[in-house]
Protein backbone atom coordinates (compact mmCIF):
# COMPACT_ATOMS: atom_id res chain seq x y z
CA UNK A 1 0.00 0.00 0.00
CA UNK A 2 1.07 3.50 -0.69
CA UNK A 3 -0.38 7.15 -0.60
CA UNK A 4 -0.01 10.11 -3.16
CA UNK A 5 0.02 13.58 -1.69
CA UNK A 6 -0.61 16.56 -3.59
CA UNK A 7 -0.33 19.82 -1.50
CA UNK A 8 -1.65 23.22 -1.95
CA UNK A 9 1.31 26.04 -2.29
CA UNK A 10 0.94 29.51 -1.86
CA UNK A 11 3.05 32.86 -1.05
CA UNK A 12 1.43 34.93 1.49
CA UNK A 13 2.62 38.29 1.51
CA UNK A 14 4.08 39.45 5.11
CA UNK A 15 2.16 42.91 5.12
CA UNK A 16 -1.39 42.11 4.00
CA UNK A 17 -0.67 43.15 0.28
CA UNK A 18 -1.05 40.97 -2.66
CA UNK A 19 1.41 37.52 -2.71
CA UNK A 20 4.58 38.50 -4.36
CA UNK A 21 4.84 35.08 -5.76
CA UNK A 22 2.62 32.74 -7.66
CA UNK A 23 2.14 29.09 -7.61
CA UNK A 24 4.40 28.66 -10.30
CA UNK A 25 7.13 30.55 -9.11
CA UNK A 26 6.66 29.87 -5.50
CA UNK A 27 7.23 26.03 -6.66
CA UNK A 28 9.77 26.60 -8.67
CA UNK A 29 11.88 28.29 -5.56
CA UNK A 30 10.39 25.46 -2.95
CA UNK A 31 12.28 22.95 -5.81
CA UNK A 32 15.29 24.89 -6.49
CA UNK A 33 17.13 22.56 -3.95
CA UNK A 34 15.89 19.08 -5.16
CA UNK A 35 16.43 20.31 -9.11
CA UNK A 36 20.49 21.62 -7.73
CA UNK A 37 21.14 17.90 -5.98
CA UNK A 38 18.90 15.65 -8.27
CA UNK A 39 19.05 17.76 -11.86
CA UNK A 40 15.13 17.15 -11.97
CA UNK A 41 11.94 18.47 -10.30
CA UNK A 42 11.17 15.00 -10.65
CA UNK A 43 13.37 12.16 -8.07
CA UNK A 44 13.07 9.04 -5.97
CA UNK A 45 14.84 9.78 -2.63
CA UNK A 46 16.66 7.33 -0.50
CA UNK A 47 14.06 6.64 1.96
CA UNK A 48 12.01 4.69 -1.16
CA UNK A 49 9.60 7.19 -1.64
CA UNK A 50 9.29 9.81 -4.85
CA UNK A 51 9.25 13.68 -4.82
CA UNK A 52 8.14 15.58 -8.03
CA UNK A 53 6.40 18.81 -8.89
CA UNK A 54 3.29 17.76 -10.46
CA UNK A 55 0.76 18.87 -13.09
CA UNK A 56 -0.46 22.77 -12.01
CA UNK A 57 2.35 23.69 -9.70
CA UNK A 58 1.47 21.11 -7.31
CA UNK A 59 3.90 19.62 -4.90
CA UNK A 60 3.45 15.43 -4.50
CA UNK A 61 4.79 13.13 -2.38
CA UNK A 62 4.30 9.30 -2.94
CA UNK A 63 5.46 7.11 -0.12
CA UNK A 64 7.31 4.17 -0.81
CA UNK A 65 5.54 1.01 -0.54
CA UNK A 66 4.48 -0.36 2.90
CA UNK A 67 3.03 -3.53 3.77
CA UNK A 68 1.94 -2.37 7.37
CA UNK A 69 0.09 0.90 9.04
CA UNK A 70 2.87 2.27 11.16
CA UNK A 71 5.34 2.21 8.12
CA UNK A 72 2.94 4.14 6.19
CA UNK A 73 1.91 6.56 8.49
CA UNK A 74 5.44 7.17 9.45
CA UNK A 75 6.47 7.47 5.69
CA UNK A 76 3.16 9.71 4.68
CA UNK A 77 4.43 12.16 7.91
CA UNK A 78 7.98 11.95 6.67
CA UNK A 79 6.53 13.34 3.46
CA UNK A 80 5.39 16.32 4.94
CA UNK A 81 8.40 16.91 7.53
CA UNK A 82 10.48 16.73 3.97
CA UNK A 83 8.24 19.65 2.58
CA UNK A 84 8.61 21.82 5.56
CA UNK A 85 11.85 22.25 5.31
CA UNK A 86 12.25 22.69 1.93
CA UNK A 87 9.89 25.37 2.77
CA UNK A 88 12.04 26.75 4.80
CA UNK A 89 14.66 27.07 2.95
CA UNK A 90 12.74 28.92 0.52
CA UNK A 91 11.48 31.26 2.51
CA UNK A 92 14.80 31.99 3.99
CA UNK A 93 16.32 32.68 0.42
CA UNK A 94 13.06 34.69 -0.01
CA UNK A 95 14.04 36.86 2.87
CA UNK A 96 17.48 37.09 1.86
CA UNK A 97 16.55 38.09 -1.63
CA UNK A 98 14.24 41.03 -0.05
CA UNK A 99 11.17 39.56 -1.08
CA UNK A 100 8.02 40.74 1.41
CA UNK A 101 5.79 36.83 1.59
CA UNK A 102 6.49 33.44 2.93
CA UNK A 103 5.56 29.42 1.08
CA UNK A 104 3.47 27.84 2.77
CA UNK A 105 2.37 24.67 1.44
CA UNK A 106 -1.10 23.20 2.66
CA UNK A 107 -2.25 19.59 2.63
CA UNK A 108 -6.07 19.84 1.72
CA UNK A 109 -7.59 19.48 -1.30
CA UNK A 110 -9.48 22.59 -3.15
CA UNK A 111 -8.11 26.40 -2.80
CA UNK A 112 -10.02 29.50 -2.98
CA UNK A 113 -11.31 29.49 -6.52
CA UNK A 114 -12.42 25.94 -6.22
CA UNK A 115 -9.82 24.02 -8.01
CA UNK A 116 -9.24 20.72 -6.41
CA UNK A 117 -6.06 17.95 -5.78
CA UNK A 118 -5.72 14.99 -4.56
CA UNK A 119 -4.63 12.23 -1.88
CA UNK A 120 -4.69 9.06 -3.70
CA UNK A 121 -4.50 5.48 -1.83
CA UNK A 122 -3.00 2.37 -3.54
CA UNK A 123 -3.31 -0.99 -2.41
CA UNK A 124 -2.12 -4.20 -4.61
CA UNK A 125 -4.60 -6.71 -5.21
CA UNK A 126 -4.85 -10.02 -7.03
CA UNK A 127 -5.23 -9.72 -10.90
CA UNK A 128 -8.72 -11.60 -10.97
CA UNK A 129 -10.92 -11.42 -14.26
CA UNK A 130 -13.92 -10.13 -12.29
CA UNK A 131 -12.14 -7.11 -10.71
CA UNK A 132 -14.05 -4.36 -11.98
CA UNK A 133 -17.08 -5.86 -10.39
CA UNK A 134 -15.06 -7.16 -7.21
CA UNK A 135 -14.44 -3.40 -6.57
CA UNK A 136 -17.58 -2.12 -7.65
CA UNK A 137 -19.31 -3.41 -4.46
CA UNK A 138 -17.15 -1.02 -2.14
CA UNK A 139 -18.28 2.11 -3.96
CA UNK A 140 -20.89 3.09 -1.11
CA UNK A 141 -18.73 2.40 1.08
CA UNK A 142 -16.33 4.97 -0.42
CA UNK A 143 -19.32 6.85 -0.87
CA UNK A 144 -19.66 7.09 3.15
CA UNK A 145 -16.03 6.58 3.80
CA UNK A 146 -16.07 10.73 4.69
CA UNK A 147 -18.28 10.43 7.79
CA UNK A 148 -15.36 8.75 9.59
CA UNK A 149 -12.29 9.67 7.36
CA UNK A 150 -13.36 13.08 6.11
CA UNK A 151 -10.92 16.29 6.51
CA UNK A 152 -14.27 18.67 6.85
CA UNK A 153 -14.33 21.51 4.94
CA UNK A 154 -15.84 24.60 4.50
CA UNK A 155 -18.35 24.71 1.76
CA UNK A 156 -19.89 27.78 0.07
CA UNK A 157 -23.24 26.34 -1.25
CA UNK A 158 -24.70 27.73 -4.79
CA UNK A 159 -27.09 30.14 -2.53
CA UNK A 160 -23.77 31.73 -1.25
CA UNK A 161 -24.01 30.30 2.22
CA UNK A 162 -21.08 28.42 4.14
CA UNK A 163 -21.84 25.16 5.49
CA UNK A 164 -19.34 22.81 7.68
CA UNK A 165 -19.15 19.42 5.65
CA UNK A 166 -17.55 16.41 5.97
CA UNK A 167 -15.52 15.93 3.09
CA UNK A 168 -13.38 18.68 0.77
CA UNK A 169 -13.57 16.20 -2.01
CA UNK A 170 -17.22 15.05 -1.99
CA UNK A 171 -17.81 17.57 -4.72
CA UNK A 172 -14.70 16.86 -6.54
CA UNK A 173 -15.82 13.35 -7.82
CA UNK A 174 -17.72 12.48 -11.28
CA UNK A 175 -17.47 9.07 -11.51
CA UNK A 176 -17.62 5.63 -9.52
CA UNK A 177 -15.58 3.88 -11.28
CA UNK A 178 -13.44 5.02 -14.70
CA UNK A 179 -9.95 4.53 -16.10
CA UNK A 180 -9.64 8.59 -16.11
CA UNK A 181 -7.86 10.34 -13.42
CA UNK A 182 -8.10 13.81 -14.03
CA UNK A 183 -10.80 14.67 -16.80
CA UNK A 184 -13.84 12.20 -14.88
CA UNK A 185 -12.22 12.17 -11.94
CA UNK A 186 -13.62 8.82 -10.21
CA UNK A 187 -13.97 7.53 -7.25
CA UNK A 188 -11.27 4.35 -8.11
CA UNK A 189 -9.22 4.69 -11.29
CA UNK A 190 -8.83 1.91 -13.37
CA UNK A 191 -6.14 2.43 -15.46
CA UNK A 192 -3.81 -0.74 -15.36
CA UNK A 193 -0.27 0.18 -14.16
CA UNK A 194 0.38 -2.55 -11.41
CA UNK A 195 3.99 -1.23 -10.76
CA UNK A 196 4.48 -5.34 -9.97
CA UNK A 197 3.81 -8.54 -12.28
CA UNK A 198 1.15 -7.72 -14.32
CA UNK A 199 0.36 -11.15 -14.54
CA UNK A 200 -0.22 -11.55 -10.85
CA UNK A 201 -1.09 -8.18 -9.77
CA UNK A 202 -3.20 -5.28 -9.93
CA UNK A 203 -3.01 -1.44 -7.87
CA UNK A 204 -6.14 0.04 -6.94
CA UNK A 205 -6.06 3.22 -7.06
CA UNK A 206 -8.02 5.24 -4.95
CA UNK A 207 -9.16 8.92 -5.69
CA UNK A 208 -11.88 9.78 -3.37
CA UNK A 209 -9.89 10.29 0.18
CA UNK A 210 -9.55 13.81 1.59
CA UNK A 211 -6.23 14.66 2.65
CA UNK A 212 -5.86 13.90 6.28
CA UNK A 213 -3.76 16.27 8.76
CA UNK A 214 -4.57 13.21 11.93
CA UNK A 215 -2.55 10.72 11.63
CA UNK A 216 -5.65 8.28 12.99
CA UNK A 217 -7.87 9.52 10.12
CA UNK A 218 -5.42 8.78 7.98
CA UNK A 219 -4.60 5.52 9.46
CA UNK A 220 -8.49 4.68 9.49
CA UNK A 221 -9.23 4.96 6.21
CA UNK A 222 -6.73 2.85 5.21
CA UNK A 223 -7.21 0.07 7.79
CA UNK A 224 -10.88 0.05 7.08
CA UNK A 225 -10.04 -0.26 3.30
CA UNK A 226 -7.11 -3.17 3.97
CA UNK A 227 -9.68 -5.05 5.78
CA UNK A 228 -13.03 -4.86 3.05
CA UNK A 229 -10.20 -5.88 0.36
CA UNK A 230 -9.13 -8.68 2.76
CA UNK A 231 -12.80 -9.76 2.37
CA UNK A 232 -13.10 -9.23 -1.38
CA UNK A 233 -9.77 -11.11 -1.99
CA UNK A 234 -10.61 -14.21 -0.60
CA UNK A 235 -14.16 -14.51 -2.18
CA UNK A 236 -16.36 -12.86 0.56
CA UNK A 237 -19.26 -10.96 -0.68
CA UNK A 238 -20.07 -7.59 0.75
CA UNK A 239 -23.01 -6.35 1.06
CA UNK A 240 -25.47 -5.47 -1.58
CA UNK A 241 -25.50 -1.68 -1.21
CA UNK A 242 -24.97 -0.74 -4.53
CA UNK A 243 -26.23 2.65 -4.97
CA UNK A 244 -29.02 4.10 -7.34
CA UNK A 245 -26.59 7.57 -8.37
CA UNK A 246 -23.18 7.40 -6.43
CA UNK A 247 -22.38 11.07 -7.22
CA UNK A 248 -25.51 12.66 -5.78
CA UNK A 249 -24.90 10.43 -2.79
CA UNK A 250 -21.47 11.76 -2.25
CA UNK A 251 -22.55 14.83 -2.21
CA UNK A 252 -25.70 14.69 0.49
CA UNK A 253 -23.41 12.36 2.36
CA UNK A 254 -20.90 14.87 2.84
CA UNK A 255 -23.60 17.99 3.28
CA UNK A 256 -25.42 16.25 6.51
CA UNK A 257 -23.61 15.83 9.40
CA UNK A 258 -26.17 13.70 10.93
CA UNK A 259 -24.81 10.98 8.73
CA UNK A 260 -28.94 9.99 7.85
CA UNK A 261 -28.86 11.88 4.19
CA UNK A 262 -31.46 9.26 2.51
CA UNK A 263 -29.00 7.45 0.16
CA UNK A 264 -31.45 5.85 -3.07
CA UNK A 265 -30.82 1.94 -3.32
CA UNK A 266 -30.07 0.19 -6.96
CA UNK A 267 -32.37 -2.22 -5.74
CA UNK A 268 -35.21 0.00 -5.05
CA UNK A 269 -35.30 1.47 -1.02
CA UNK A 270 -33.39 3.98 0.55
CA UNK A 271 -30.07 4.16 3.11
CA UNK A 272 -28.03 6.42 4.89
CA UNK A 273 -24.47 6.66 5.35
CA UNK A 274 -24.21 5.48 8.93
CA UNK A 275 -25.95 2.02 8.07
CA UNK A 276 -23.70 1.66 5.49
CA UNK A 277 -20.83 1.86 7.21
CA UNK A 278 -22.29 -0.01 9.97
CA UNK A 279 -22.89 -2.97 7.42
CA UNK A 280 -19.41 -2.93 6.22
CA UNK A 281 -18.01 -3.18 9.42
CA UNK A 282 -19.61 -5.72 10.79
CA UNK A 283 -18.80 -7.62 6.81
CA UNK A 284 -15.11 -6.47 7.56
CA UNK A 285 -14.97 -7.49 11.35
CA UNK A 286 -17.07 -10.99 11.09
CA UNK A 287 -14.56 -12.03 8.24
CA UNK A 288 -11.87 -11.21 10.00
CA UNK A 289 -12.95 -13.03 12.59
CA UNK A 290 -14.40 -16.39 11.15
CA UNK A 291 -10.56 -16.28 9.52
CA UNK A 292 -8.86 -16.35 12.47
CA UNK A 293 -6.91 -12.68 10.91
CA UNK A 294 -8.68 -10.63 14.41
CA UNK A 295 -6.36 -12.75 17.09
CA UNK A 296 -3.31 -12.00 14.47
CA UNK A 297 -3.51 -8.10 14.04
CA UNK A 298 -0.98 -5.67 15.30
CA UNK A 299 -2.06 -3.17 18.11
CA UNK A 300 -2.06 -0.21 15.29
CA UNK A 301 -4.65 -2.01 13.44
CA UNK A 302 -6.64 -3.16 16.27
CA UNK A 303 -6.53 0.51 17.62
CA UNK A 304 -7.94 1.51 14.11
CA UNK A 305 -10.62 -0.81 13.50
CA UNK A 306 -12.01 -0.51 16.91
CA UNK A 307 -11.55 3.67 15.81
CA UNK A 308 -13.82 2.93 13.32
CA UNK A 309 -16.29 1.65 14.95
CA UNK A 310 -16.52 4.52 17.62
CA UNK A 311 -16.82 7.24 14.72
CA UNK A 312 -20.15 5.59 13.38
CA UNK A 313 -21.03 5.68 16.94
CA UNK A 314 -19.64 9.33 17.30
CA UNK A 315 -21.47 10.07 14.16
CA UNK A 316 -24.84 8.51 15.25
CA UNK A 317 -25.30 9.93 18.46
CA UNK A 318 -24.24 13.39 17.04
CA UNK A 319 -21.53 13.70 19.70
CA UNK A 320 -18.26 14.54 17.91
CA UNK A 321 -16.30 15.28 20.97
CA UNK A 322 -15.67 11.94 21.43
CA UNK A 323 -13.17 11.47 18.43
CA UNK A 324 -12.29 15.24 18.54
CA UNK A 325 -8.25 14.45 18.94
CA UNK A 326 -8.56 11.56 16.18
CA UNK A 327 -10.94 12.22 13.18
CA UNK A 328 -10.12 15.28 10.72
CA UNK A 329 -13.32 16.55 10.57
CA UNK A 330 -14.28 16.43 14.19
CA UNK A 331 -11.33 17.71 15.34
CA UNK A 332 -11.72 20.75 12.67
CA UNK A 333 -14.91 21.61 14.07
CA UNK A 334 -14.09 21.84 17.24
CA UNK A 335 -11.34 24.24 16.45
CA UNK A 336 -13.69 26.27 14.64
CA UNK A 337 -16.53 26.48 16.94
CA UNK A 338 -14.26 27.33 19.65
CA UNK A 339 -13.03 30.24 17.94
CA UNK A 340 -16.71 31.22 16.78
CA UNK A 341 -17.66 31.42 20.39
CA UNK A 342 -14.53 33.01 21.96
CA UNK A 343 -14.87 35.91 18.78
CA UNK A 344 -18.41 35.52 17.56
CA UNK A 345 -17.60 35.26 13.83
CA UNK A 346 -20.01 33.61 11.52
CA UNK A 347 -19.11 30.89 9.67
CA UNK A 348 -18.39 32.94 6.20
CA UNK A 349 -15.80 34.94 8.09
CA UNK A 350 -12.47 35.30 6.43
CA UNK A 351 -11.15 35.36 9.70
CA UNK A 352 -12.23 31.33 9.98
CA UNK A 353 -11.35 30.47 6.60
CA UNK A 354 -7.94 31.21 7.62
CA UNK A 355 -8.25 29.31 10.59
CA UNK A 356 -9.59 26.35 8.69
CA UNK A 357 -6.52 26.64 6.08
CA UNK A 358 -3.98 27.48 9.49
CA UNK A 359 -5.02 23.32 10.18
CA UNK A 360 -3.72 22.21 7.26
CA UNK A 361 -0.87 23.89 6.51
CA UNK A 362 2.15 21.59 7.07
CA UNK A 363 5.06 24.58 7.23
CA UNK A 364 5.99 26.68 10.65
CA UNK A 365 3.08 28.84 10.54
CA UNK A 366 0.36 25.93 10.86
CA UNK A 367 -1.10 24.24 13.96
CA UNK A 368 -0.43 20.52 13.62
CA UNK A 369 2.28 20.21 15.90
CA UNK A 370 0.66 22.23 17.94
CA UNK A 371 -2.05 20.75 18.50
CA UNK A 372 -0.43 17.25 18.66
CA UNK A 373 1.91 18.48 21.36
CA UNK A 374 -1.17 19.82 23.17
CA UNK A 375 -3.04 16.40 22.98
CA UNK A 376 -5.84 18.08 20.80
CA UNK A 377 -4.58 15.79 18.27
CA UNK A 378 -3.52 12.25 18.87
CA UNK A 379 -0.23 10.65 17.40
CA UNK A 380 -0.41 7.31 16.27
CA UNK A 381 3.49 6.94 15.67
CA UNK A 382 5.96 9.03 17.30
CA UNK A 383 8.32 12.03 15.88
CA UNK A 384 11.08 10.15 15.85
CA UNK A 385 9.68 6.95 13.59
CA UNK A 386 8.59 10.15 11.57
CA UNK A 387 12.07 11.70 11.40
CA UNK A 388 13.58 8.52 11.05
CA UNK A 389 11.54 7.23 7.62
CA UNK A 390 12.73 11.04 6.29
CA UNK A 391 16.40 8.86 5.30
CA UNK A 392 15.47 5.40 5.78
CA UNK A 393 13.11 2.77 3.58
CA UNK A 394 10.84 0.56 4.59
CA UNK A 395 12.67 -2.34 5.68
CA UNK A 396 10.23 -5.05 4.20
CA UNK A 397 9.07 -4.28 1.01
CA UNK A 398 11.50 -3.40 -2.63
CA UNK A 399 11.87 0.09 -1.07
CA UNK A 400 14.30 -1.11 1.23
CA UNK A 401 16.68 -2.45 -2.25
CA UNK A 402 15.74 0.76 -4.25
CA UNK A 403 16.70 3.02 -0.96
CA UNK A 404 20.15 1.21 -0.62
CA UNK A 405 20.55 1.54 -4.40
CA UNK A 406 20.53 4.98 -4.10
CA UNK A 407 21.99 5.58 -1.18
CA UNK A 408 25.15 4.22 -2.44
CA UNK A 409 25.04 5.75 -5.94
CA UNK A 410 24.89 9.22 -4.21
CA UNK A 411 27.89 8.01 -1.93
CA UNK A 412 29.61 7.17 -5.18
CA UNK A 413 28.26 9.95 -7.29
CA UNK A 414 27.14 7.72 -10.17
CA UNK A 415 24.12 7.91 -12.25
CA UNK A 416 21.27 6.01 -11.98
CA UNK A 417 18.07 5.89 -13.04
CA UNK A 418 15.37 4.74 -10.83
CA UNK A 419 11.22 4.28 -10.93
CA UNK A 420 8.98 1.70 -8.87
CA UNK A 421 10.08 -1.61 -10.26
CA UNK A 422 13.13 -0.90 -12.29
CA UNK A 423 17.02 0.00 -11.10
CA UNK A 424 18.99 1.74 -13.71
CA UNK A 425 23.14 1.79 -13.01
CA UNK A 426 23.72 4.28 -16.49
CA UNK A 427 27.05 3.36 -17.88
CA UNK A 428 29.34 4.76 -20.63
CA UNK A 429 29.34 1.20 -22.27
CA UNK A 430 25.62 0.54 -21.99
CA UNK A 431 23.20 0.34 -18.91
CA UNK A 432 22.75 -2.61 -15.85
CA UNK A 433 18.75 -3.26 -15.41
CA UNK A 434 17.70 -4.75 -12.63
CA UNK A 435 13.54 -5.34 -12.55
CA UNK A 436 11.76 -5.33 -9.42
CA UNK A 437 8.31 -7.03 -9.84
CA UNK A 438 7.66 -8.28 -6.55
CA UNK A 439 6.97 -5.37 -4.25
CA UNK A 440 7.45 -7.22 -1.10
CA UNK A 441 10.90 -8.44 -1.96
CA UNK A 442 13.41 -7.50 0.23
CA UNK A 443 16.56 -9.12 -1.06
CA UNK A 444 17.71 -9.88 -4.58
CA UNK A 445 21.51 -10.70 -5.89
CA UNK A 446 21.08 -8.77 -8.90
CA UNK A 447 20.33 -5.90 -7.20
CA UNK A 448 23.02 -6.99 -4.73
CA UNK A 449 25.37 -7.19 -7.41
CA UNK A 450 24.86 -3.41 -9.14
CA UNK A 451 25.63 -1.76 -5.34
CA UNK A 452 28.74 -4.05 -5.40
CA UNK A 453 29.24 -2.36 -8.98
CA UNK A 454 28.81 0.94 -7.65
CA UNK A 455 31.07 0.38 -4.53
CA UNK A 456 33.62 -1.01 -6.50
Amino acid sequence: MGIETEYGITCAARRGTRPPLDAEESAQRLFAPVLAMHRSTNTFLENGSRLYLDVGAHPEYATAECDNIDDLLAHDRAGELIFARLAKGANEKLQDDGVPGAIHLLKNNVDSEGHSFGCHENYMVHRRPDYRQRIARLIPFFVTRQIVAGAGSLHRGEDGQVRYEFSQRSHQMWEAISSASTRSRPMINTRDEPHADAELYRRMHVIVGDSNIAQATTGLKVAATEALLTLVEEGAILPDLELADPMHAIRITGADLSGRANLELASGGLTDPISVQQRMYEAAMNHLDRKGYLAELDPTRRYLLELWERAIDAVERRDPSTIATEIDWAAKLALLTRYRERTGAKLCDARVARLDLAYHDITAGGLRDRMEESGLLRRVITPERANAAITAPPQTTRAALRGRFLAAARRARRDVAVDWSTLRLMEANGNSTVVLNDPLATENPEVEALIEEITA
